[in-house]
């Protein structure tokens, strides 16, 4: 069994609901309840799905050089990122190729927090530090509880005194919720306008509590990454270390929106826009001619040749369609074109799909 090294102070109320707690990113994690993923997914796209999101990395960048740091470790432009609102980027090696991706908020007054999962954060954050006036720091005490879908702000808004209908899209601030303090930023991971709740370990036990005592009337329920899995790939929300890996650089793995090719210097600039342009393949979306999810890592073909590979699938009960994020050769990326799918175990067809393949115009999450 792996040895974890960090644990989630709502750890018993996943074990309750039938988690393994499983790890990811050094914490046990619920990749699954006793419920059914179906059920949840429904759950995150008619009322709301309540995520603990806590296995991701809060670390605080604080001090005179924090702005510096934040903006010479990620591609946005942080100098445009002002207190209260929030932005999602490559972390990038020298080599221009992306180690892993991060939601950086400015919370004013020198202090930034960067939130990201299993890559390389942490250690360009200390290299970008080096010789600057700032302090780093992990935060393990910080839990997060994410609530997505169209019911969640309906739920949290009568339970918070700010106004969370003003909120804009990538916003944030601080809040009292059930009576506790914490941050609540309107972000997620699911293609469902949505929140992020930021609370200590003290408190986030009964924030949980308190969102399924007033949210089970209304549908709301606790999800497992199963189902997480199953939203974030109809959205083609990417995963690090199976859609991206710092094999690949943004342009190929379609990150290439967070670059700002504009801004001043920043880790692997000069690589990066080097390789504008020289992608190897692209992100794209297929469906697949199959009842159930692929298993990952299937080889796609045209005409006998090998043109792409298979990194995240799922079942969409909803869309009714097998459906996996993939890489294609930039010539064979294009909506209709008919593929072979062939692994040890399976063999196919599959059409190119325009992602994302749920909600296209994003019109639930930016509104």
């Amino acid at each position: 069994m792996t040895e974890l090294s960090r644990t989630s102070a709502l750890a018993s109320r996943h074990t309750e609901l039938g988690s393994g707690l499983e790890d990811w990113n050094g914490m046990g994690t619920a990749w699954s309840y006793n419920s059914d993923p179906n059920d949840e997914h429904d759950a995150i796209r008619e009322a709301a799905g309540m995520f603990d999101m806590s296995p991701l990395k809060k670390v605080f960048i604080r001090g005179p050089d924090a702005t510096r740091v934040v903006d010479h470790v990620i591609t946005r432009d942080m100098t445009t990122i002002y207190p209260g609102k929030s932005a999602y980027g490559a972390i990038l090696t020298d080599r221009g190729t992306v180690c892993d991706d991060a939601v950086i908020a400015n919370n004013g007054d020198d202090e930034w927090m960067h939130c990201h999962g299993s890559g390389e954060s942490m250690q360009r954050l200390q290299e970008s530090a080096e010789g600057l006036d700032v302090d780093i720091e992990l935060d393990d005490d910080l839990h997060n509880i994410s609530l997505q879908g169209p019911k969640a702000l309906q739920l949290l808004d009568a339970h918070t005194p700010i106004d969370l209908d003003q909120m804009p899209y990538f916003h944030h601030q601080p809040a009292q919720l059930f009576g506790h303090p914490c941050r609540i930023s309107r972000t997620g991971y699911s293609g469902e306008r949505g929140y992020e709740i930021f609370a200590s370990a003290a408190v986030v036990g009964d924030i949980w509590d308190q969102i399924l005592g007033h949210g089970a009337d209304i549908g709301v329920m606790p999800c497992s990454f199963a189902s997480l899995d199953k939203v974030r790939i109809e959205a083609a929300l990417l995963f690090f270390g199976y859609d991206m890996t710092a094999e690949h650089t943004p342009w190929e793995v379609g990150l290439g929106f967070t670059v700002n090719l504009n801004k001043g210097d920043f880790r692997g600039k000069q690589a990066v826009l080097a390789a504008k342009g020289q992608e190897r393949f692209v992100a794209a979306g297929i469906s697949i001619d199959h009842d159930d999810a692929l298993a990952g890592g299937e080889i796609l073909n045209l005409d006998g040749v090998e043109v792409g590979v298979v990194n995240s699938p799922c079942y969409s009960h909803r869309l009714g369609k097998s459906l996996a994020l993939v890489h294609l050769r930039p010539d064979v990326a294009q909506p209709g074109k008919r593929l072979d799918v062939a692994s040890d175990d399976f063999s196919g067809t599959a059409m190119v799909e325009t992602i994302p393949f749920f909600d296209p115009t994003k019109s639930r999450t930016h509104v």
